[in-house]
C-alpha cells in the first residue's frame, strides 16, 4: 500500500466527560483537554480521536446528537473547541472527530419534525412503520436491551432504534439526510479537524424490512459516496467502527483504491472471553491459542491489502490490565506486556486514556453508581428476570462500560486530580497510587514503556511496512511472532500469563546477531539464545540482522 501519514502515528482517544475538569463542576472539558495537550505531546501520540462534544441531552453520553453544529454545554463553546483545534494542530496533534450518523438524539430538529405527521418532509429521515398485530413492526431488539421499536402516540406508528429510545435510527437511504451529513462533515473538516471515528457505520446501510441490520447491499456504496462528496478533498484518516467486519469485509472498506475508510475497528477479538451467542455479558475464559489466531489472521489477511487499526481498550470496553492482564502484582509487567505485543504489529494502534498508565476497573457493587444506560439497562432486564443481583454484577465488574469511563487519576490528591468539585462517576480510589503524576516521575513506569513504543515506531519503518509471522503456534501460554522486511527481522516474544514457561526457539534466532530494543523487566536476555525460561508476563522484542541472502 502506499504510504500516508498517519502509517507511522498513534491515536490517543479522549473521552472528554472523565478527561479533565478545567471549571470544577464535576466534567471534563475541553479547555481541560487544552490544559493537558503537553502531556499528550510528551507521550508522542500524534491525533487525538475526540469522542462526542457535540450538543446532546447526554442519553448516551454524547452519542445522541441533538446539534451537529454546536458544543454540548457540558464541554464548553465553540470557541473553545476553535482554540483546542489549534493548540493541538501548535503541537503537531491532529483532531478526529467522533461521527455519529446511524442515528440521532429524540431531540434533534429533524426528529421533531418527522414525528409530528406522517405527510412531515422531515418523517422520511427516519425509519417508522406501522404496527404488526397490535404490536412492534418486528422482533428485532435493541443493542441497549428491549424492542428495538417505539410507539409514538403522536401518529399512532413506531419508530426504530437500534439502541436507546432517545437515539432515534436516520434513513440513509434518504438523499437528502446523506446530503446534509455531508455538509455537516465539511463543516469539521473546514474547522481543521482531520478526519472522522465512524461510529458503527456499518449499519447505515440497514435494511430494516429484510432484518438485514449490517452490511446492507447499499453501504460500500454511501460510503463510496461519502469518500467522492467529502473525504477525497483534502488528506484525512478515517477508522469506521464496525463489529460485523472480517479480514475478507475489511478489505472491501480499507483495500488500496477501494476509497472508502483507512480502516476499521474489529470486533473479532474482543469478543473471545463471552459465551459465543450469548452476549458480552456471558463471561467464559480467554483461550490464549484463539487470541492468536484471530489476532494473526487479520495481521497475515490485510498485509498489503488494507490496514489494521491495533487496540485493546476504548470507551465500550473494560480496561485491558483487568480483563487479559493482572491489575494485582503484577500490573505494572502485564500492562507493558499487552502494550508492546499490540504496538509492534502492523496497523494504526490506539491508546484509550490512562491506559498508558494502567488504569483498572472499577468495583461498584451498587446499581445506582453506575452512569452506563447499556449496564443500568442490562440489570434492570435481568432483576426483571429473578437473576439474582450477585450474579448479574459479576458480569458488570468485568464487562461494564463504566469500568473505561472512570474520570483520569492525575495525581494523589482529592478526586484524583481530576475535578475540585463531585465528579459525575466514581474516581477509581486506587488513584492515590496509579497517577499520571508518579508515572511520569518513574523512569520504568507504563506510561515510559508506552512513550518507547510510540517513538518505535516512527523509527523503525518495520514496525510499519514489515510482514507478520506467527511463531510457537500452539504454544498455550506464550505469544510470540516476527516482524519481516528485506534482511532485517524484529522478534516479539510475551509472557502472556503469571507463570514460568520454557522458551524452546527455533535455531535462526539463537546465533543470529541480535539487539534488545525493549522490554518489560529491567534485566531481561539482551540475547534470544540466553532466554530459556519466561517471567511472569515478561515481553522482550529483539531486532535481529541477517546477510543479504536471507529473507
Amino acid at each position: 500500500m502506499n504510504k500516508k501519514w498517519w502509517h507511522q502515528s498513534t491515536v490517543y482517544q479522549i473521552y472528554p466527560r472523565s478527561f479533565n475538569d478545567h471549571d470544577g463542576d464535576g466534567i471534563g472539558d475541553i479547555p481541560g483537554i487544552i490544559e493537558k495537550l503537553d502531556y499528550l505531546a510528551f507521550l508522542g501520540i500524534d491525533i487525538i480521536w475526540l469522542s462526542p462534544v457535540y450538543q446532546s441531552p447526554n442519553d448516551d453520553n454524547g452519542y445522541d446528537i441533538s446539534d451537529y453544529y454546536e458544543i454540548m454545554s457540558d464541554f464548553g463553546t465553540m470557541e473553545d473547541m476553535d482554540r483546542l483545534i489549534e493548540e493541538a494542530s501548535k503541537r503537531d496533534i491532529h483532531i478526529m472527530m467522533d461521527l455519529v450518523i446511524n442515528h440521532t438524539s429524540d431531540e434533534h430538529p429533524w426528529f421533531i419534525e418527522s414525528r409530528k405527521s406522517k405527510e412531515n418532509p422531515y418523517r422520511d429521515y427516519y425509519v417508522w412503520r406501522e404496527s404488526s398485530d397490535n404490536g412492534p413492526p418486528s422482533d428485532i431488539t435493541s443493542v441497549f436491551s428491549g424492542p428495538a421499536w417505539e410507539y409514538d402516540d403522536a401518529t399512532g406508528e413506531y419508530y426504530f432504534h437500534l439502541f436507546s429510545k432517545k437515539q432515534p435510527d436516520l434513513n440513509l437511504h434518504n438523499n437528502d439526510v446523506r446530503k446534509h451529513l455531508y455538509t455537516m462533515m465539511k463543516f469539521w473538516l473546514d474547522k481543521g479537524v482531520s478526519g472522522f471515528r465512524m461510529d458503527v457505520i456499518d449499519l447505515i446501510g440497514k435494511e430494516i424490512d429484510d432484518k438485514t441490520l449490517t452490511d446492507g447491499p447499499m453501504l460500500h456504496d454511501y460510503l463510496h459516496e461519502m469518500n467522492r462528496e467529502v473525504l477525497s478533498s483534502q488528506p484525512t484518516i478515517t477508522v469506521g467502527e464496525t463489529p460485523s467486519a472480517t479480514p475478507e469485509t475489511a478489505k472491501l472498506y480499507t483495500g488500496e483504491g477501494r476509497n472508502e475508510l483507512d480502516m476499521v475497528f474489529t470486533f473479532q477479538h474482543m469478543s473471545l472471553d463471552e459465551i459465543e451467542g450469548k452476549g458480552k455479558w456471558a463471561l467464559k475464559p480467554l483461550d490464549l491459542l484463539d487470541l492468536k489466531k484471530t489476532l494473526s489472521k487479520w495481521q497475515t489477511e490485510l498485509h498489503q491489502k488494507g490496514w489494521n487499526s491495533l487496540y485493546w481498550n476504548n470507551h465500550d470496553q473494560p480496561r485491558i490490565v483487568s480483563r487479559w492482564g493482572n491489575d494485582c502484582e503484577y500490573r505494572v509487567e502485564s500492562a507493558k506486556m499487552l502494550a508492546t505485543l499490540l504496538h509492534m504489529m502492523q496497523g494504526t494502534p490506539y491508546v484509550y486514556q490512562g491506559e498508558e498508565i494502567g488504569m483498572t476497573n472499577i468495583v461498584l457493587d451498587d446499581i445506582r453508581d453506575y452512569r452506563d444506560i447499556e449496564t443500568i439497562n442490562y440489570y434492570n432486564e435481568k432483576i426483571s428476570e429473578g437473576v439474582p443481583h450477585e450474579v448479574i454484577m459479576k458480569s458488570i465488574l468485568v464487562k461494564g462500560r463504566d469500568n473505561a469511563r472512570t474520570p483520569f487519576q492525575w495525581d494523589s490528591s482529592l478526586h484524583g486530580g481530576f475535578t475540585t468539585g463531585t465528579p459525575w462517576l466514581e474516581v477509581n480510589e486506587n488513584y492515590k497510587k496509579i497517577n499520571a503524576e508518579d508515572a511520569l516521575r518513574d523512569k520504568d513506569s507504563i506510561f515510559h514503556h508506552y512513550k518507547k513504543l510510540i517513538q518505535l515506531r516512527k523509527e523503525h519503518d518495520i514496525i510499519v511496512d514489515g510482514k507478520y509471522e506467527l511463531i510457537l503456534e500452539d504454544h498455550s501460554e506464550i505469544f510470540a511472532y516476527t516482524r519481516t522486511s528485506g534482511s532485517e527481522k524484529l522478534l516479539i516474544i510475551a509472557n502472556f500469563y503469571g507463570g514460568s514457561p520454557e522458551l524452546a526457539l527455533p535455531s535462526e534466532y539463537l546465533n543470529a546477531d541480535t539487539e534488545l530494543m525493549i522490554s518489560n523487566y529491567s534485566d531481561s536476555a539482551v540475547h534470544p539464545s540466553k532466554l530459556n525460561i519466561l517471567r511472569p508476563y515478561e515481553t522482550v522484542v529483539y531486532s535481529i540482522r541477517y546477510g543479504n541472502h536471507q529473507n
